[in-house]
């Protein structure tokens, strides 16, 4: 195909829930995006104030509330606009970074995660180790090459797509530039980068999966083990919030990325697209809150 004879693209038309007109919609998805930054910030605050919360396990949720406040705020506002207008334009290095900023929260979320339940295989399968691994210099290299990770990775799988020549149609049918919907209107050869994107997304969600699978077995085995019931319901409460946040993010990750896409409608992937764009990070700082008495307690001092 002869590039030259088609208008090179210079900006997208993101056509988002382009059926929803009703002023109730947005409204309800403002709401919604208010209570995610009012609660991720407050854990950031509560953790960073609190004395009792300067604990490992806390450090890592305070930083999955800052990958939840970034993968929100990198999309919701510019979704909401499109909803209101039917359909936003997006210039194409604005595209660009934004599907590179929602890269980098999304592997740092998996990251994040991952770690997080290293941290809980650690406080309960080796309690008396746990202070002599899990030290200061070990949590601030846990959260450093997590992030770092994250960008490395998006920023190589962004700057290949924002190479790509896209010419024709500049419209795409999904609430924000994702990479998928991005390919289907270059006029290149994009096989290799959807290569490359599946051994990139393999170990960044289904090996960190597997990894907190396979930690949360030794965790259940090891709690089996404790002879009192009081101490075996301490034990597993800890878990149980991180349990639930895993169990939501990563089944849409990999329901959305590693399933075939050929299967599903657009509408049914903008659907699940909004649970770990909207509902996710909503959820993260509600279930952590509910769960944990340390948090409650500093929330109750704070205010």
């Amino acid at each position: 195909m002869r590039v030259a004879n088609h208008t090179r693209v210079t900006e997208f038309l993101l056509l988002g829930f382009k059926d929803l007109q009703s002023l109730r919609i947005p409204v309800f998805f403002l709401g919604i995006y208010i209570m995610t930054l009012t609660g991720n910030i407050l854990i950031i605050v509560l953790v960073s104030t609190g004395y009792k919360l300067h604990s490992p396990m806390y450090f890592f949720l305070s930083h999955l509330s800052l990958s939840d406040i970034l993968i929100s705020t990198n999309i919701v506002p510019n979704m909401l606009h499109g909803i209101l207008e039917e359909g936003t334009t997006i210039s194409f290095n604005g595209c660009i970074t934004q599907f590179y900023i929602f890269g980098v929260s999304a592997a740092a979320e998996s990251f994040f995660l991952s770690v997080m339940s290293y941290d809980r295989y650690l406080a309960i399968c080796h309690p008396l180790h746990y202070t002599s691994i899990m030290d200061i210099r070990l949590q601030y290299h846990l959260v450093f090459w997590s992030w770092f990770l994250g960008f490395i990775i998006s920023l190589i799988i962004a700057t290949q797509i924002g190479m790509f020549q896209f010419c024709g149609s500049n419209v795409i049918d999904h609430v924000f530039c994702d990479f998928d919907p991005l390919l289907e209107l270059s006029c290149m050869d994009t096989s290799f980068l959807k290569l490359e994107q599946v051994v990139v997304s393999v170990p960044i969600t289904s090996f960190s999966f597997i990894f907190i699978i396979v930690t949360y077995v030794s965790i259940f085995l090891t709690i089996l083990r404790i002879p009192s019931t009081s101490g075996r319901q301490k034990a597993f409460s800890t878990c149980s919030s991180h349990m639930t946040v895993v169990s939501s993010y990563y089944g849409t990750l990999i329901t959305i990325y590693q399933v075939p896409s050929r299967g599903h409608s657009v509408n049914f992937n903008k659907v699940l697209s909004l649970l770990y764009i909207v509902v996710t990070p909503l959820f993260n700082p509600i279930i952590y809150s509910l769960r944990s008495q340390e948090i409650r307690a500093a929330f109750r001092k704070f205010i």
